[in-house]
């Protein structure tokens, strides 16, 4: 099937009578596939006036000449994500006035830049660009993200065309790492020399960048398509629009498994399988058809319902497969096996063999937050310790690969010199947080300087903590750092303080996870009713849920989303 990026405009000669009004077919849910054509909001409207990659022009040859206030505002709040670019939040703005504002209220004459990293692979020529670009055009600044991004701020539209230049010719690009797109593509941080990997699915990783990031006909989908494809199950890839997992099947030798739907935020909703068995030579063509389904059939009508896991939700996986197969593959898929999963989620940091018999090491940043001169300093022990390859991983962690084992040690003490710890705490190593009030426009609650107040108080309270324990702190209610799958989700709203004023908290999940092995607890964490947090007292809270695990706990192996499934709620508070 194939369907043109933007509908053809239908004729309006007039007020349409009422009777006519009544008569015509239901809009339904906004789905090309089945007629519905006309944008029924302003997104789709603005999408349908021009697409977004064409907004790279403007940028090039008005907007980085004639300053911020020449931007037209459908570029400015829409057409710029396509490129990587939102806006970023104007200092001073508290949280209560979040909701209440308007865009331009809220809005700074400085961007957020998304710098594309597919898989997290990164050289060090090319980290050391984004190092140098963090600072002279992004007053230093720089994190980490969960899809294996990094997030620049303070960047003028004025250098903006100066630093794509500077990123593409070291093979990197900003396209589509916002907008309505297929964005990052999340990996294996340890893709290519992972002892327990079978297959490589760099490839088609690659071919997927190459063939269809930047192509106008999957540049128009009804919301943000997120992808995972791994070997391992070290991505979370239950939370992703579609997820491709390596699994060995029986008679046709190692391919990858088939998830379809998963998405967080206000509506969450788990990858389901789609039983089918795909082998890495096919990979590209089967996420093809997913993001075509996903254009063609996704809700197009109202914009919180747009995620392909509405369309999965109504659909199911067998309906799904059976229109992938027939209208998009034309052929049947092969059935396949479950992959096998983990007691607990991977996420590499620590000294670890490669396949080749070098080791790859893995540090932990607090909470992604790191500066254009740390990454710099980054590239610069890689290099010395004989590496060429740098990781991201969707934890908001690095690796360094290909390390011999007499430089590891150098380079464990030169990383742990700039408070990059390889052996972290289980808070450190088990904390993440989203971008928070300090930068972006929907926050209502700062993030990152809470998660290193929370780490710094628990390594000094709990230093001995003796097991591996998830927190996930977010600005609002949108779930960009997965609070939802967390041990510790802390959602940011605001609450009432302790002279009844409103201040500025966290309403709590307990014991949600991903990727999880049968057995253990996988899921949306537990919200008890009222649960909530200041953000002052939120150490403690912390502290204090900490120790009734540790108190109540069967044993050593009972996980800390075993125990909060069965405590009592008086234990949760």
């Amino acid at each position: 099937m194939t369907v043109t990026e933007n509908p053809p405009t239908p004729r309006s000669p007039g007020r349409t009578p009422p009777a006519a009004r009544a008569a015509r077919k239901p809009r339904g849910e906004g789905q090309w596939a089945v007629g519905h054509r006309e944008p029924l909001n302003p997104n789709e409207r603005m999408k349908k006036d021009d697409g977004g990659l064409n907004v790279r022009h403007r940028v090039e040859t008005i907007y980085a000449h004639r300053g911020f206030a020449s931007i037209d505002p459908q570029d400015l709040r829409g057409r710029l994500r396509w490129w990587g670019l939102y806006t970023q939040r104007k200092p001073g703005i508290d949280g209560g006035r979040t909701a209440v504002l308007e865009p331009h209220e809220l809005e700074d004459e400085y961007f957020m830049l998304r710098v594309r990293i597919d898989g997290g692979q990164l050289s060090v020529a090319q980290l050391r660009t984004i190092a140098s670009i963090s600072r002279r055009f992004g007053r230093d600044t720089a994190d980490i993200t969960d899809r294996q991004n990094i997030q620049l701020h303070w960047v003028r539209i004025e250098d903006v065309p100066t630093i794509w230049q500077e990123l593409e010719a070291v093979g990197l690009s900003t396209t589509e790492a916002c907008g309505d797109t297929p964005r990052v593509i999340l990996g294996s941080a340890v893709a290519g020399v992972a002892e327990a990997e079978v297959i490589d699915p760099t490839e088609a990783i690659d071919e997927i960048n190459e063939r269809f990031i930047g192509d106008p006909s999957l540049a128009n989908l009804p919301r943000k398509f997120k992808s995972s494809i791994s070997w391992l199950p070290d991505t979370p890839y239950e939370s992703n629009d579609i997820a491709l997992l390596g699994v060995i099947h029986p008679d046709h030798g190692p391919g990858f498994d088939l998830w379809v739907g998963g998405g967080l935020s206000t509506n969450p909703r788990l990858a389901e399988r789609l039983g089918a068995w795909v082998p890495l030579h096919e990979v590209a063509e089967v996420w093809l058809g997913v993001v075509q389904i996903f254009r063609d059939y996704g809700y197009r009508r109202l914009r919180n319902r747009a995620r392909l896991k509405f369309l999965m939700a109504d659909w199911g996986p067998e309906k799904f497969r059976q229109i992938l197969e027939t209208e998009y593959l034309k052929r049947p898929l092969i059935d396949g096996p479950a992959p096998e999963l983990p007691e607990r989620p991977i996420d590499h940091v620590g000294v670890h063999k490669q396949w080749d018999g070098k080791f790859y090491v893995g540090a932990a940043p607090i909470a992604g937050r790191v500066s254009g001169t740390l990454l710099d300093s980054i590239a610069a022990h890689a290099e010395a310790a004989g590496s060429d390859r740098v990781r991201l991983t969707p934890y908001q962690k690095f690796i360094v690969c290909d390390v011999d084992h007499d430089r590891v040690e150098t380079l464990v003490r030169a990383l742990r010199s700039e408070d990059l710890e390889v052996t972290p705490s289980a808070w450190r190593r088990g904390t993440m947080a989203c971008t928070g009030i300090e930068f972006c426009k929907l926050a209502i609650v700062e993030t990152k300087a809470r998660a290193a107040e929370l780490i710094t108080h628990l390594e000094s309270r709990l230093a001995d903590f003796d097991v591996d324990i998830s927190i996930h702190l977010n600005g609002c209610p949108n779930a960009c750092a997965r609070t939802q799958v967390a041990d510790i989700g802390l959602k940011g709203q605001l609450v009432p303080g302790p002279e009844g004023e409103l201040v500025e908290g966290f309403q709590i999940h307990l014991g949600g996870g991903l990727g999880l092995a049968a057995g253990q607890t996988a899921g949306f964490g537990r919200k008890v009713r009222g649960l909530k947090t200041t953000a002052a007292e939120l150490p403690s809270y912390v502290e204090r849920i900490a120790r009734r695990y540790l108190a109540e706990r069967t044993s050593r192996d009972e996980s800390f989303a075993v125990w909060v499934s069965r405590a009592d709620e008086d234990s949760l508070k």
